[in-house]
């Protein structure tokens, strides 16, 4: 189809001409200057990339209104993003930005709107980085209607995205509240003030109840019978059934909880270390995995999420592994991040038993409670404002990396709530997690849509049904009409 005939289908006195009659380009007098040398000549002049504003330098290249447009690594092919902007007064530009001035009274905004939603696949080059050269930039063909239809769309569009920033804005003053309210949830529970406590109860109903010092006594002892009871399988599998006791003596008692100084705990409570209510303490497996659905699931640390695991996105190993059953999750296991980076470094979940089998990698760390301890509490309690600093005081920072390892896990001093109160937290909590997350998915939904109205808006604005067409306005550049 010949130009002619495209401009017979747009809109009255709309005209389509490639970008290169429409502004000066100024790409040849942009300047890169390495981050270095900014630091040496720091100054009040904005130093522009591919996307923005990427520093600060003394003096400037250019003085006035421009528009700019990446020229690498801007995001092309992702339609809710920007790929020009516009600057104003002194500025400095690298090469990695077009450099646009319009002609004619074209508004700079008019035509940042409309190069953020061109399609350019056919106009960039590239595949570990999009690169959109001068020369294909020049031959974008673009929308002009009339200069006063043109201040119009500019102002239309003005409007409708001043609207959705405050929608945006909301919404995510929204979901810091969210966050907020999880914190708290999480504060409220190992403090002992998100439900009634056990004690509490037990007084207004005049009764007894076994305090969470009972329940940790019956917890060390059943996790030394459990020990006895393989270690003496072990020596009888090897014919050397023992004849006295002094074997036992090789038990290793649990690691006491970590630290001096812990807050007062309400009344029924305790506290107790990781190990001392863990029954396995088990680094996950290093192997390589695929993404051969065909096996079994390898949780990783990317899994966990807002101390819930996000299963949607999975790694699996072969069904006949070496290291199963053992590295195999059962419900209820909490899985702690080991390594990661520091504000993240010890975010914990914990297994629910789907899907089934299940493993877990080696920068997890495996928890299994005792009979009698919520491995759900256990894991609130770290993912909590406590938790985390417990984590801050005893991560090692390495090249990129923060790390807890399992023996400062297994010292990890955890409040411990008597069991029938255990019980009720993690239902106060799931419920509150329950709600969290509902609201956590309307609110992305909702800043979907505000991403999808934005692409709309523009669909619409250079379609020509954004805003009233007026038959008196006259073409942008009268000679357009006639110019080829």
């Amino acid at each position: 189809m010949n130009d002619d005939n495209q401009n017979d289908q747009l809109p009255r006195n709309w005209r389509q001409v490639p970008l290169a009659e429409l502004v000066d380009i100024l790409d040849s007098q942009r300047v890169p200057v390495n981050a270095k040398e900014r630091e040496t000549r720091q100054g009040p002049v904005p130093y522009y990339g591919a996307t923005g504003q990427v520093g600060w330098i003394d003096e400037h290249i250019f003085n006035e209104e421009l528009v700019l447009l990446g020229e690498d690594g801007a995001p092309f092919f992702d339609s809710t993003k920007q790929k020009a902007y516009v600057v104003r007064g002194r500025s400095w530009v690298n090469n990695h930005a077009h450099v646009m001035r319009t002609r004619d009274g074209m508004p700079s905004e008019f035509l940042k709107h409309q190069l953020d939603q061109v399609d350019y696949r056919s106009f960039v080059s590239g595949t570990t980085r999009a690169k959109l050269p001068q020369g294909p930039m020049r031959q974008i063909k673009l929308l002009v209607p009339p200069l006063p239809e043109q201040r119009r769309i500019v102002a239309a569009i003005e409007s409708y995205f001043s609207r959705l920033d405050a929608a945006t804005a909301t919404l995510e003053r929204v979901q810091r509240n969210l966050e907020r309210y999880r914190a708290s949830v999480l504060k409220a529970a190992v403090e002992g003030r998100l439900v009634p406590t056990e004690a509490e109860l037990a007084k207004k109903e005049g009764r007894a109840y076994e305090p969470a010092s009972t329940l940790l006594k019956r917890i060390l002892t059943e996790r030394c019978r459990r020990w006895e009871e393989a270690e003496l399988a072990k020596l009888t599998a090897r014919g050397k059934k023992p004849t006295d006791d002094k074997w036992k003596a090789k038990y290793e008692e649990p690691a006491m909880p970590d630290g001096e100084g812990q807050p007062e705990l309400p009344e029924g409570w305790c506290w107790a270390s990781v190990d001392q209510l863990a029954t396995d303490v088990t680094y996950g497996t290093s192997a390589k995995t695929t993404e051969d659905d065909q096996g079994v699931p390898v949780v990783r640390m990317g899994n966990i999420v807002d101390g819930l695991l996000d299963l949607s996105v999975l790694k699996y190993l072969p069904e006949e592994h070496d290291e199963f059953p053992a590295l195999l999750l059962e419900p209820g296991d909490l899985l702690f991040n080991r390594t990661n980076s520091a504000e993240l470094v010890g975010k914990s979940a914990v297994y629910s038993g789907s899907p089934s089998p299940c493993s877990f990698a080696s920068y997890l760390i495996r928890v299994r409670a005792a009979e009698g301890c919520r491995s759900e509490f256990v894991a609130a309690f770290i993912n909590s404002t406590a938790g985390r600093r417990w984590i801050a005081s005893v991560v090692t920072q390495q090249v990129g990396q923060a790390n807890v390892n399992g023996s400062k896990l297994r010292a990890c001093a955890v409040p411990l709530p008597p069991a029938s109160e255990q019980a009720r937290i993690v239902e106060s909590l799931d419920f509150a997690a329950s709600s969290t997350q509902q609201l956590v998915g309307d609110l992305t939904a909702m800043r979907l849509r505000c991403g999808r109205l934005r692409q709309s808006i523009l669909k619409w604005a250079f379609e020509g049904r954004l805003v009233d067409q007026d038959a008196n306005d006259a073409p942008h550049i009268a000679a357009l009409a006639d110019r080829r």
